[in-house]
């Protein structure tokens, strides 16, 4: 089968001819239609410090796809052939104290797909039963192969009570954006995100943001007052990575206020740290999604109203990829789907 592959420890990847994936028991495999490029593609792609420490190259990448179910292993009995899915890309334990508590998502133990083993930018990808997900007919095809980074915002956002609250997000990458979308759509008052790229403020207001900020050319104070905020922001979402928008938000929270943190930052973050403690910030990192009280959210949203589409920018088909990661890392695309059927 044809397959995007990080072929070995250096920068790019290549399409091969690969066997087709084997399915266990316990397993389903897929027949890809459409997958998505996420940001951790381009890390794999690149190369990076991060990449070299925690990809088992060789691997077929990959890790946001929806496809329809192909075959499913012996033990498999309440998923069936023919069936539209997606899938979750961690694969947990089972076994560990937060698996056997109901906490899947913070499972210590936790594999990767597309990153220790092989994805999905691929005609077909094996995972396990318990990780597929069944994709309603209301949800289109290109925005159930992005059902995972919605997750991540949905994830974050519903962390906290938004409902009435001045929201701030740092980082108007697409999880940003939809990050400002679920904002609105459970009721925040003011949403406010912050990045350095036009282009992706500009989509981010689409999608719901009260007001978009060029964190290079306005201060979030001059913001807040022009806007009627006297005692800051009462959620923060650090959705960049960046140690400087870090520093923000310990800066413009309000006292008590819930702090998220899904961006990862290329290294050590210097901060303030005795504005968290003396404003009593309520910090939480976040990774990934609950499974699978987050997919049940993410879709009853979209079945609600909630729009995420205008955050696809460009679709290729898979034989394009590298013109796919070349727009993304020059900045023209902000979710990439390929086709791969």
């Amino acid at each position: 089968m044809k397959a995007l592959v990080k072929p070995g420890p250096e920068p790019g990847l290549e399409l091969r001819d690969v066997p087709r994936p084997e399915v266990g028991a316990n397993d389903v495999l897929i027949a890809v239609s459409h997958a998505a490029i996420c940001g951790t593609d381009l890390h794999i792609h690149d190369w990076d410090a991060w990449a070299s420490a925690n990809v088992a190259a060789p691997v077929v990448v990959g890790h946001e796809f929806v496809g329809t179910v192909a075959e499913v292993g012996d033990q498999v009995t309440n998923v069936e052939v023919g069936s539209r899915v997606a899938g979750e890309g961690h694969i947990v334990c089972g076994r560990c104290r937060n698996c056997r508590a109901g906490h899947r998502h913070l499972c210590r133990s936790t594999v990767g797909v597309g990153i220790h083993r092989d994805g999905g930018f691929a005609e077909f990808v094996s995972i396990p039963a318990t990780n597929v997900y069944p994709v309603p007919d209301s949800v289109p095809d290109e925005i159930a192969a992005i059902l995972d980074p919605l997750g991540n915002a949905v994830h974050t956002v519903l962390s906290f009570d938004v409902v009435g609250e001045d929201v701030l997000i740092t980082g108007a990458g697409p999880i940003g954006q939809m990050a400002a979308a679920i904002c609105r759509h459970a009721g925040a008052r003011h949403v406010v995100i912050t990045d350095l790229v036009p282009a992706r403020l500009a989509i981010a207001e689409q999608m719901g943001a009260s007001r978009a900020v060029r964190a290079d050319q306005e201060t979030l104070e001059d913001v807040m007052a022009e806007m009627g905020m006297d005692e800051g922001f009462d959620v923060a979402l650090e959705m960049s990575g960046s140690g400087r928008a870090l520093a923000d938000i310990l800066r413009v929270t309000t006292h008590g206020a819930h702090v998220g943190l899904l961006g990862l930052f290329a290294g050590p973050a210097e901060v303030n740290v005795n504005e968290a403690i003396l404003k009593g910030l309520q910090i939480k990192g976040i990774y990934g999604r609950e499974m699978f009280d987050t997919w049940y959210k993410a879709v009853s949203m979209l079945d609600s109203g909630l729009s995420i589409a205008p955050v696809i920018s460009h679709r290729f088909v898979l034989d394009d990829f590298q013109t796919a990661f070349d727009a993304l890392h020059a900045g023209e695309a902000t979710k990439v789907v390929l086709d791969i059927a």
